[in-house]
């Protein structure tokens, strides 16, 4: 087995770092609950597309079990519970055209959904289950989190309009922070990378509540449809089945959050778009989670808090480092200090990071981050986020 497929196949780490708020990498099961909000006298039409559903996503690699229940209070709800070995095989699947193309046929019958997903941490069962099952598989303990929600959006804008789309994201009134009692924007960070736009949130409170406020102010509304006609999917916000399909496909979800200190006031946030091998996106990501678990450990490191995010072969790092980085420090936050996980990092780029070939040396520094940082557009925060 080559080294990038023993890196897929093992957990990231054998004991969970407490300042780890979210990952997906550490090998546990994965528990997706789906609530379903299925329109009235719809039901047996929903019936018929979840059976479909059912029939095809038994082949997915990495699905276990699901389970589809209907309230005994309210019959138009309905939970839809599944099962998978871990939760890289099911952000692969859900990520995926081929699973927007299996719900399409739940979209006529159903009025709303939300979806929650969980590692599995205990299980509880018979004698006979416990003993067969031991903690095999679960998480391995409790992480602590910071009660922020993180997670981004991309989408590409046709080539040309790069300044002009740049333009007009940065000049637009900040929506209100307050979403209700439970729910706040924190803070948005908007990057570009070529033609490729990437939009970073911070929500405490409820992640679906915030993007539906956000969508809703007249302000940002008036953003969206100013950049449709510069964007290379065609979208109608008025449609909802085309603002829905262009929102999945844009979505970008957060893999892997580590904090190591506090925020510094003179702090620089930086984020990185890295150039993907065809293939290889799920395993950079886990490369560069398993680095920022290392940097959270090591004094040296200039970086407070890394966020990954990825999507098929969209990677995204969101760094905040302390201000006044050196080109050594640079180096070990981008985690080219360690020439072995310096030369995996390059095999699992499609580019000419290194002059060449190796493991990057501080000379490769500016062609790195020529490659790979992102233009900051702006960066906005609720004044008590």
């Amino acid at each position: 087995m080559n080294t990038t497929s023993a890196l897929a196949s093992q957990p990231l780490t054998q004991k969970v770092s407490p300042r780890v708020s979210q990952s997906v990498f550490d090998g546990s099961r994965l528990r997706v609950v789906l609530l379903v909000d299925v329109y009235d006298g719809a039901q047996q039409q929903f019936l018929e597309a979840y059976e479909q559903l059912c029939n095809q996503v038994a082949s997915v690699p990495g699905h276990v079990s699901d389970q589809l229940c209907q309230s005994i209070e309210n019959p138009s709800q309905w939970l839809i519970t599944s099962e998978w070995e871990s939760a890289p095989p099911f952000l692969t699947w859900v990520n995926s055209e081929d699973h927007v193309r299996m719900v399409e046929p739940l979209h006529s019958c159903v009025r709303d959904t939300r979806s929650l997903r969980f590692h599995v941490v205990r299980e509880t069962g018979g004698p006979a289950v416990d003993a067969a099952a031991g903690t095999r598989g679960l998480q391995a303990a409790p992480r602590i989190g910071d009660g922020v929600i993180r997670h981004a959006l991309t989408f590409t804008v046709k080539p040309g309009s790069e300044e002009t789309v740049a333009k007009i994201l940065s000049d637009y009134a900040s929506p209100e922070p307050r979403v209700d009692d439970t729910t706040r924007l924190c803070r948005t960070s908007l990057f570009m990378h070529g033609n490729r736009v990437v939009r970073a949130i911070e929500v405490r409170g409820d992640l679906l509540a915030a993007l539906r406020h956000v969508s809703r102010q007249p302000e940002v509304r008036a953003v969206e449809e100013a950049i449709n006609p510069y964007l290379e999917q065609d979208r109608d916000l008025n449609d909802p089945e085309s603002a829905r399909v262009f929102f999945t496909r844009a979505a970008l979800p957060a893999v892997h959050h580590v904090t190591a200190d506090q925020e510094d006031p003179a702090g620089q946030r930086l984020a990185l778009c890295y150039p993907v091998r065809s293939g290889c996106g799920l395993q950079l990501a886990q490369l560069l989670a398993q680095q920022d678990e290392a940097a959270a450990d090591d004094p040296r490191s200039p970086v407070l808090r890394s966020t990954i995010f990825q999507r098929d072969d969209v990677v995204v790092r969101l760094i905040d480092v302390r201000g006044g980085l050196d080109a050594g420090g640079l180096a070990l936050s981008l985690g080219l200090r360690d020439p072995g996980k310096g030369a995996e990092l390059t095999r699992l780029l499609d580019g000419d990071v290194c002059a060449d070939g190796g493991a990057p040396t501080d000379g490769d520094l500016t062609r790195f981050l020529e490659l790979t940082r992102m233009e900051l557009v702006t960066d906005r925060r609720s004044p008590d986020a």
